[in-house]
């Protein structure tokens, strides 16, 4: 299990407890808390490996070996700096707990991340996905629905895991979304999403949730519990392929393209910023990277002396 651990007492003792911290203080989602219990379990068999054994024995020394270590596991450096950010937020805690006087983290460098453009797909490529899965059947209707609210409203996949019933707002034609950090939001939702969704759960839901079943989930897999990520990347992976789309296609490019086509269509970057969730602008504007023809485009046909 990810929980459990093979450490010195003391070790084991604080990183359960900061797991907790991260779901009762911080109110992180579980899938938030997997992560930072997938990269604390690393650091710590490190640590165990050094002989290791109380958390005030750990130094700035040992960190920058742990840095080392990751260097050489030939890792991007996006997947090292998210390592170490684990680490200082493990670190920060048992300064916040009193356990340690001082964060040996504060002073070790974070590998700059590279910036990648997020790869979005074309509004044709997105079509002939959306036009993918027939309708005669449960599964057809569920993954029609799903399809088109994950482009609708550029969900991320644990939003879109999480999405009950009860967060529709049918009348306003928007939905209620609970993000990182248990950050709620509303996002409008397209009248074609609307439709398909009624259908769904009017006419294909009911045979998919079990009468000893209470999930309250929207969309459901054979056993009537929620959809787990890789459930999902299954499903659209094979619509992507029935469409013939030679792309990896997985639910975040949904949500890449979600907010390119808003840009590109003339939208607001703070609307944008509120629909996906960012608390900060700046991860937003990446998507203001757009295509080089499309910005050609654009000149040619409003610029005065193009």
């Amino acid at each position: 299990m990810l929980f459990e651990t093979n450490f010195p007492k003391e070790l084991s003792r604080e990183f359960k407890g900061f797991l907790q911290y991260l779901t009762l203080e911080k109110g992180f989602s579980e899938n938030t808390k997997i992560s930072y219990a997938h990269d604390l379990k690393l650091y710590l068999e490190f640590l165990h490996q050094q002989n290791v054994k109380k958390v005030n024995e750990i130094t700035l020394d040992l960190l920058e070996d742990f840095s080392k270590f990751l260097l050489s596991k030939e890792l991007a450096s996006s997947s090292r700096a998210r390592y170490l950010a684990s680490v200082r937020s493990f670190h920060k805690y048992l300064v916040v707990i009193g356990k340690t006087k001082k964060n040996v983290s504060e002073d070790l460098d974070l590998p700059r991340a590279d910036k990648k453009i997020p790869v979005a797909l074309t509004y044709e490529q997105i079509s002939k996905i959306l036009e993918q899965p027939t309708l005669d059947n449960p599964n057809g209707l569920r993954d029609s629905a799903m399809l088109e609210v994950l482009y609708s409203c550029g969900l991320r996949v644990s939003e879109l895991i999480d999405f009950s019933i009860k967060s529709i707002l049918w009348e306003d034609e928007v939905i209620r979304v609970l993000g990182k950090g248990s950050k709620e939001r509303l996002i409008p939702i397209s009248k074609t999403a609307v439709e398909k969704l009624k259908n769904y759960i009017e006419n294909g839901r009911p045979e998919l949730a079990k009468k000893w079943n209470r999930c309250e989930n929207v969309f459901l897999n054979h056993r009537g519990s929620y959809l787990s990520r890789m459930g999902i990347w299954k499903i659209l992976d094979k619509y992507a392929k029935m469409a013939g789309i030679e792309l990896q296609v997985h639910p975040h490019i949904f949500r890449h393209s979600f907010a390119t086509h808003l840009l590109e269509g003339g939208a607001d970057l703070r609307a944008v910023q509120e629909m996906l969730g960012h608390s900060d602008i700046s991860t937003t504007q990446i998507y203001t990277h757009l295509d080089t023809d499309f910005l050609k485009e654009v000149h040619k046909s409003f610029h005065p002396r193009a």
